[in-house]
């Protein structure tokens, strides 16, 4: 059978574009189809516009700083309105990248949505196109919680389009995102409370880092509610009232649902095809990312996986070079780095305490520090926590955490190290760059503590 294309890609994020780039550039003929925005979630309201307002958050505390470095700076306050208008015009530049990345590349691109008809062919808007192969990247979707009033509350996406800065802010959610969104609007000057289930947040993140961003968040002011959910939300004389569980309210302008993010399968007619998904509608898929049928692809967000930007652009450019380069590769989930914007930020990479201690006995190398620029401004809730977890037996560095200013950049290089299975005498003898935070990663010397290690067994009394 001739189909019209080699590859067609359902999805313009960071997954679809680069498969369907790569795979034109190894000669396929490859279509995409994109309903809502090219770039994605990152571009259009995730990462980028995000990053963006973190930085925003940052320029008004150097300039809280600045007095005690001898600068006469005087703030008159924020301006939402220019903020969003900078960040909004950058984001339709990087999404107007993308699209010109796809034409230069010979792809042929559809604004619209894409469904299945039969396992090889598509509904795409007011056409119906056949392809050989094809590649669901989809994405995510934000969730609410179902309860009463939830209709009342915010996404994540709808930061992006609010036209000022609510006074009092209520974030539900205690992942990365709803911790991020509390910095940024706190930074911004809202009164922020956030509402999360467990006892820590950041649940699969390393316990010595969970505990020391609660101590962060708290010190600059962000009112933590540990072990609550809320029960319900009304609208009172203008305003949000939030039930907690443990028969409290909290008052509100705005409420954000932070709970999580579910795959984006729903109306692709996965089910006539016989693509199986799991109970949360992820795409199942082997370790070269096909599905239950085996011409059928799935990469990104939509398979649940890691869901990470530069996680997605790797997987996607891999599944091209295999299928169209002749170049059978994977890119590897493990050992992935990834950072958290709260203020301070958060980087990782690796295995946390936990984790390594479930699979034998680990040293912990644990330094806490007041950054050198915070020993002179005295703002609290700047201190920072670096950590190493070593295996005994090999010496191997199996995870590193970082908590402080600048994590995200340091963890960049780190992650290279872990990546290539680097061993704590490997760290010990790199020299540092003095004066530096980053110094501290190859300065550790004195163990905290070790852990994994099973107690000696007793010998039962004669």
């Amino acid at each position: 059978m001739t189909y019209d294309f080699d590859l067609f890609v359902i999805g313009g994020g960071s997954a679809g574009v680069r498969c369907a780039r790569i795979a034109a550039g190894h000669g396929a003929r490859v279509g995409v189809a994109e309903e809502r925005f090219w770039g994605g979630t990152c571009v259009n309201v995730g990462c980028v516009p995000k990053k963006i307002m973190v930085n925003a958050t940052e320029y008004g505390q150097w300039s809280a700083d600045a007095a005690a470095f001898g600068w006469d700076v005087e703030v008159k306050g924020h301006d939402w309105a220019r903020l969003a208008e900078a960040r909004d015009r950058e984001v339709a530049r990087l999404s107007g990248i993308y699209g010109k990345l796809l034409m230069g590349a010979g792809v042929t691109t559809f604004d619209a949505r894409a469904s299945f008809i039969d396992a090889h062919t598509l509904q795409v808007g007011d056409r119906r196109v056949t392809a050989e192969r094809i590649l669901v990247a989809t994405g995510g979707t934000a969730l609410r919680l179902e309860i009463p009033g939830a209709e009342l509350g915010l996404i994540s996406d709808d930061l992006f389009t609010l036209p000022t800065l609510p006074k009092r802010v209520v974030v539900i959610g205690a992942g990365y995102i709803a911790l991020e969104f509390a910095c940024i609007l706190r930074g911004l000057g809202a009164e922020v409370d956030v509402m999360y289930r467990a006892a820590l947040p950041l649940r699969g993140f390393d316990d010595d880092i969970r505990a020391a961003v609660v101590e962060a968040l708290t010190e600059q002011g962000i009112r933590l509610n540990p072990d609550v959910s809320p029960t319900r939300i009304t609208q009172v004389n203008g305003h949000l009232m939030v039930g907690m569980s443990n028969n409290f309210m909290r008052e509100a302008d705005a409420v954000f649902f932070c709970t999580g993010r579910a795959p984006n399968t729903r109306g692709l007619g996965l089910e006539k095809v016989g693509v199986e998904t799991n109970a949360a509608g992820a795409v199942v898929v082997d370790e070269e990312h096909r599905s239950s049928q085996p011409h059928i692809y799935a990469l990104g967000d939509v398979i649940d996986r890691v869901n990470l930007t530069p996680m997605a652009t790797a997987t996607g450019h891999a599944l091209a070079d295999t299928l169209f380069g002749n170049k059978p590769r994977r890119a590897s989930y493990d050992n992935v780095p990834t950072a958290v914007f709260t203020n301070p930020p958060i980087g990782t990479v690796g295995l946390s305490e936990q984790e390594a201690a479930a699979r034998g006995p680990v040293d912990v190398f644990v330094t806490r520090f007041t950054p050198m620029r915070h020993t002179i401004s005295g703002r609290p809730g700047r201190r920072t926590l670096m950590k190493l977890v070593v295996c005994q037996r090999t010496n191997r560095v199996l995870g590193a955490h970082m908590l402080g200013e600048d994590a995200a950049e340091i963890m960049q290089g780190i992650g290279i190290a872990v990546g290539m299975g680097a061993t704590k005498a490997d760290f010990d003898r790199t020299i540092g760059i003095h004066p530096t935070a980053a110094e501290e990663f190859v300065t550790l010397r004195t163990r905290a503590r070790e852990a994994g290690v099973q107690p000696p067994r007793q010998e039962a009394a004669e």
